[in-house]
């Protein structure tokens, strides 16, 4: 398929089995041309038994046709996601919206390895811990 010339590459971020044609998805990929509700049943498929939301990259071929590939979730949304909490502290250096153990930190990193620009799991660790501060979440060991 990659012989076909390439209109666009979208990137959107949808919750898991929610894609419908109506806006955000559809006025993204209407202008495209693209069969919406196709790419909704493809997307719904392909995302039944995550959580959360889903970013995706979908390419837009010139005969209206399309491939999409499905990302890890942000790191964000992982911490929230161990956590069960639904939004990080407000005012992070003085509020702290829970702790992380460094045995779960390595675990999301495990998972978002794939879309980091990491070479190794503790280079990955250390950005999802920079995260877990910037959301005001106090790593323990």
């Amino acid at each position: 398929m990659a012989d076909k010339p390439i209109k666009a590459e979208v990137k959107l971020v949808i919750g898991a089995g929610q894609a419908k044609p109506v806006p955000p998805v559809g006025s993204t990929l209407g202008p495209y041309g693209l069969n919406l509700m196709q790419f909704c049943k493809e997307f719904n498929d392909k995302t039944a038994g995550m959580a959360g939301s889903v970013p995706c990259v979908v390419t837009v071929y010139e005969d209206r046709s399309f491939d999409f590939i499905l990302k890890t979730p942000a790191v964000s949304e992982l911490v929230k996601q161990a956590l069960k909490i639904d939004k990080g502290a407000s005012d992070p250096l003085r509020d702290k919206a829970g702790e992380i153990t460094k045995a779960q930190v390595s675990e999301i990193a495990e998972k978002k390895m794939p879309d980091l620009n990491c070479y190794t799991v503790e280079q990955a660790s250390k950005m999802v811990e920079g995260t877990c501060r910037s959301m005001g979440v106090k790593v323990v060991d």
